[in-house]
């Protein structure tokens, strides 16, 4: 994810859970096609949730919802293909998941 905001959800003595703020937040992405060119796209619609573990920031968890049909390349016949069954076929899987167990490279205020 290129932009990320977080809001915080709730706290428990060992560990903070954040809301992915979906007015703030997109997954953007860049894709070569035919060695010529780049199509940059984007995901509009993110929802989810960081936990982070306040003893062991390593041990965060996150969990993020993208919702397949939110996709925009700026091209509504690619965006209508890229919705169809011959890619992300949005009518039976209209969410994309990402799950992770841990949170890396931490130096101070930053995560990856």
């Amino acid at each position: 994810m290129d932009t990320m905001s977080l809001t915080t959800a709730a706290t428990t003595p060992a560990t903070t859970t954040w809301t992915i703020d979906p007015a703030h937040s997109h997954v953007e992405f860049a894709v070569r096609h035919l060695m010529i060119s780049t199509v940059k796209g984007r995901f509009g619609i993110v929802t989810g949730t960081v936990t982070t573990d306040d003893t062991d920031p390593a041990k965060g968890q996150v969990d993020v919802s993208i919702d397949a049909a939110s996709i925009d390349t700026r091209e509504a016949q690619r965006d209508a293909h890229l919705r169809s069954a011959d890619f992300f076929d949005v009518e039976r899987f209209p969410a994309i998941t990402f799950r992770g167990n841990r949170i890396g490279d931490v130096r101070g205020d930053r995560f990856k």
